[in-house]
């Protein structure tokens, strides 16, 4: 029997492939903006946002012309607002969070109340943990907290979306308590899976979200207040990027169809887990993991230069042909979240010895070799390393574990959707969100079952 299941899939799988391709040069011939971009990789205007900035090129005489990046937040610097919070020796994520959803920086009094707030709504709801987390354990963190986020719908008496007061409220206690969910699930996930004793915490209301998470992750609670820093300092790195991004678009596409708030964001949780985007932060460590196994002498830029040649040519690690953390759809010049990582990464690297100091060493030659490989071979835009060229780097020395690596981004970008996520909702004349798809396939009569060879 299973021979012969096998042998219907293969046939199946020959059938969808004999109609299911079409035609690339379709696309060139009727001007399809293929992932949403035009043909010199800027983006498709499709809305508009008060909420975040990338900014990674300029436009002159018509051409785009390559600049160092910046990341905006409401208006403010990304990098003026970590100097702000970490000169003044404060976490910054609260903080940043505060600004991305009500548009301008909190008053001391505005910060403390928020915080207060956000320590409340930390609680799971009754039996949460034992219906929705322990009874379906999985092997996949982020799979598992989408599964969470839309079934946190069922504990809510008024679910549906409602006024500006009910989705705020909403969006806060998502943002409160996903890295609870989190945590649970990771707990779960090395219970069944890795063999390891079950550790299950509850949250304290006097730490922050970054100290929590630290807290609540390690069996002993214990962290040290420079890893709650840095944790901070990541999370506030990836909490938005913008409208266009996919899993921010994803959550707007949704909302803009009137759904509730659960389907939109967890639909955000599924696009991350992709390594095309969130996803890539595990997929830059696989890749340094065949780097460091191929390459003998990491010092030697021919050596490595030589390997990175094979993963550009699929001969070498995942096939892909890609230089995971290497380029971005919009950063040319320079990604503003991999220049704070890295200088971060040096000082822990540091602290922590050789080994984590070789490993820099080796991510910096990738970012410093990768461009020239890649313009040798007709690329012509401009490449730098994005965030997740050392983001999970960081995370490594650090000690947190890899499949946590993309939950952690999904914890931090939660203030980022909700914030999209009412700016979609809240504004009038916000349409639903439909663009158009060109049918090629040739008009085809139907053929009567019996006629049919």
């Amino acid at each position: 029997m299973i021979g012969t299941s096998n042998d219907l899939i293969h046939s199946l799988c020959s059938e969808f492939e004999k109609h299911n391709r079409i035609d690339p040069a379709y696309y060139d011939k009727l001007d399809v903006k293929r992932g949403l971009r035009n043909a010199d990789g800027t983006g498709v205007m499709a809305g508009i946002t008060q909420i975040g900035n990338v900014q990674g090129y300029y436009i002159q005489d018509g051409d785009r012309v390559p600049m160092e990046g910046r990341l905006i937040y409401r208006g403010i610097n990304m990098a003026d607002l970590v100097t702000g919070f970490m000169s003044e020796n404060r976490f910054g994520y609260e903080e940043t969070a505060y600004l991305l959803l009500f548009g301008s920086l909190p008053t001391a009094k505005q910060l403390q109340q928020f915080n207060q707030v956000m320590a409340t709504y930390r609680t799971l709801p009754n039996n949460f943990t034992e219906d929705m987390i322990l009874r379906g354990p999985s092997r996949d963190v982020m799979n598992k907290l989408g599964r969470s986020i839309l079934a946190l719908y069922s504990y809510d008496d008024a679910p549906e979306p409602g006024d500006v007061e009910s989705e705020l409220q909403k969006s806060l206690r998502l943002i409160s308590v996903v890295p609870v969910i989190v945590a649970h699930a990771f707990s779960v996930k090395r219970h069944y899976y890795d063999n390891e004793s079950l550790y299950i915490h509850r949250p304290n209301e006097a730490l922050s979200l970054a100290e929590n998470f630290l807290y609540s992750v390690r069996h002993d609670n214990q962290y040290t207040l420079d890893e709650a820093k840095l944790l901070d300092l990541c999370l506030v790195l990836h909490a938005e990027h913008g409208g266009g991004n996919n899993s921010a678009f994803t959550c707007r596409v949704l909302s803009s169809s009137g759904t509730d708030i659960y389907s939109a964001i967890s639909a955000a949780v599924g696009s991350l887990k992709g390594p095309r985007h969130g996803g890539a932060n595990k997929k830059v460590m696989e890749m340094f993991g065949y780097i460091e196994n191929g390459v003998k002498d990491w010092k030697d830029d021919d050596e490595v230069a030589h390997y990175l040649t094979r993963l550009l040519n699929k001969e070498e690690g995942d096939r892909s042909g890609l230089i995971y953390g290497m380029g971005h759809a919009v950063y040319t010049l320079s990604d503003p979240r991999a220049k704070l990582l890295k200088s971060f990464a040096a000082k822990v690297a540091a602290q922590k010895g050789a080994e984590f100091s070789a490993e820099l060493a080796l991510a910096e030659s990738v970012e410093r070799l990768t461009p020239k490989l890649m313009a040798d071979r007709g690329h012509t835009q401009a490449v730098c390393a994005n965030v997740d060229l050392y983001s999970g780097m960081v995370y490594k020395m650090m000690g947190i574990p890899l499949e946590l690596y993309t939950p952690l981004f999904a914890m931090s970008r939660m203030a980022g959707w909700c914030a999209h996520r009412m700016e979609e909702v809240f504004n009038p004349g916000n349409k639903i969100i439909r663009p158009a798809y060109k049918a090629v396939a040739p008009s085809t009569p139907f053929v009567p079952l019996a006629m049919r060879g």
